[in-house]
Formats: structure tokens, C-alpha cells, sequence
């Protein structure tokens, strides 16, 4: 005759059976997500991750199992398991959009992105992922409490891929690429104006144009410069740079600088 107790004697002697991992899966959704959240207390996240996709895992599409599935997006997010977040939350977006935690655990997968941005010398993918993430943060839930942080990790996201712009139009510039490199500095004037790279952008347009011999768009970028930021150092070593070929910054209405520079003057 055989029993539960010796069912679990017999466990005992198993090493491939974890007899805390059975003993689990008899516990109830809500008692499995409270202790979660005693783990979190007391500091131990991957105890609590255990718990709560335990929650998922054993009781799908349950109240419980949503509402540990919001936990554990934000437990491998605080764990830097970025891309496990990543996509734990698009799978509850996928679920549950229009939840009360809906703009929580976006904002979660937009931060996940955020974590995971490099130096403008390397890939910068998830600038653009953390942008279209945080958006949608902006756009769907407009009265969220994570928006002002939301719209401070799109502007970070964005100087970010005008840096990169930056060093590529930099490296054409220092081989003498000076299509090449106008062609990054410009899409950094048109793109991303309201970024902290718009005065070297414009600063480089002036010293590439000027290298071609094309002055008059040299001094069209050299005047937009000048009208947006006077004090600037990248404006004074502009205007020095034109004074030794006899020039001043002068605009010139047909340029694609001078329609730029009235976007920047309205602040567009």
C-alpha cells in the first residue's frame, strides 16, 4: 500500500525532484503572490520572481496571475535581466492594454530599453526602442504619473542618436568625405534640432562647407548658429573661421539652412 508519506519518503531519496518546488505547486495563487512580495521585501528578487511566475505558470489568465505578471516584469527589470522584462511586458501589453497597470508596465519596458543604451560609438537600437517605448507612455496615458520621466528618457534617447550622427559625420570630416559628412550633420539639424549636438552641427556644416569652397552655405550655418546661440564657443570659432577668407555669417533665404534655422528660432 502506498500513501502520500510514502510518496514523499521515496521523494526524498530522488535528486532530480526539488520537494520545496511540489510543495509549491499545491499553494493557491494568492498565497504564492503574497509570498512573493515578502520575498521582495526582504530583498530577495530571484525568490520572488520564482513566486511569481510560479503564479502565471500554474493559474494562466487568472486576476492573480496579471497581477504577477506585472511583478515580474518588474523584478527582472530590477534584476538587469533587460530583455527578459522586455519581454515579459510586452506579453501583459499584449494581454491586458488597457489595464490599470497598462501605463506601469510600459513605462517598465521603456525603461528596460533605456538600461540598455550604449556610448554613441557603439549600436544604438535601443535608443530608437526606447524612444518608440516611451512614446507610447506619452501618447496613450498622457496623464501618467511616469511621463515627465518618460519624455526625459526620449530627449536622452534622441541626443544619443544625434551623437552617433555626430561621430560618423566627425570621421568623414577629418578624412575629407565632406558630402558624406554634411549629409550626417544635416540630418542632425533636420532630425534632431532640440538636441544638446545642434550647435557642433551646425559649427561642422560651416567648416565642411567651407572646405568645398561653398561659402554662402558656410555663412547661411554660421549665422543660423549665431541668431540661435550668440554665446556660443562653436559660434565664436565659426565666425573666426570665416574671417580668414574675408567672410561673415550671412543667410541665405533659398538654403535648406536658413528653412532649418527658422524651425529652430520657433522652437519646432
Amino acid at each position: 500500500m502506498t500513501g502520500p508519506g510514502v510518496l514523499l519518503a521515496g521523494c526524498q531519496t530522488d535528486p532530480d525532484i526539488d520537494i520545496t518546488k511540489l510543495a509549491v505547486e499545491t499553494d493557491p495563487p494568492e498565497v504564492l503572490y503574497n509570498q512573493g512580495l515578502a520575498n521582495m521585501k526582504a530583498g530577495n528578487m530571484t525568490e520572488a520572481g520564482r513566486k511569481f511566475e510560479a503564479v502565471d505558470r500554474q493559474h494562466p489568465f487568472s486576476e492573480w496571475s496579471q497581477k504577477a505578471l506585472v511583478m515580474t516584469t518588474y523584478v527582472k527589470y530590477r534584476t538587469s535581466r533587460y530583455t527578459e522584462a522586455i519581454s515579459s511586458g510586452n506579453r501583459y501589453m499584449a494581454l491586458y492594454p488597457k489595464s490599470d497597470d497598462a501605463a506601469y508596465v510600459q513605462y517598465l519596458i521603456g525603461l528596460s530599453n533605456w538600461r540598455q543604451i550604449a556610448s554613441v560609438t557603439q549600436d544604438q537600437k535601443p535608443s530608437v526602442r526606447t524612444i518608440e517605448a516611451m512614446q507610447k507612455v506619452v501618447e496613450n496615458w498622457p496623464d501618467s504619473e511616469y511621463v515627465p520621466d518618460a519624455q526625459a528618457k526620449i530627449r536622452f534617447a534622441r541626443d544619443q542618436l544625434a551623437g552617433k550622427e555626430m561621430q560618423v559625420g566627425r570621421y568623414y570630416l577629418e578624412r575629407k568625405e565632406y558630402l558624406a559628412a554634411i549629409s550626417r550633420f544635416r540630418k542632425v539639424v533636420e532630425d534632431y534640432s532640440n538636441t544638446n549636438q545642434i550647435e557642433e552641427a551646425l559649427a561642422r556644416l560651416v567648416e565642411a562647407y567651407y572646405a568645398m569652397g561653398v561659402t554662402q552655405e558656410a555663412q547661411t550655418a554660421a549665422a543660423v548658429l549665431g541668431h540661435n546661440y550668440p554665446d556660443s564657443q562653436w559660434y565664436a570659432d565659426s565666425y573666426k573661421l570665416l574671417q580668414t577668407g574675408g567672410l561673415e555669417p550671412r543667410e541665405n533665404p533659398g538654403s535648406w539652412i536658413a528653412r532649418a534655422g527658422k524651425k529652430l528660432i520657433l522652437g519646432t
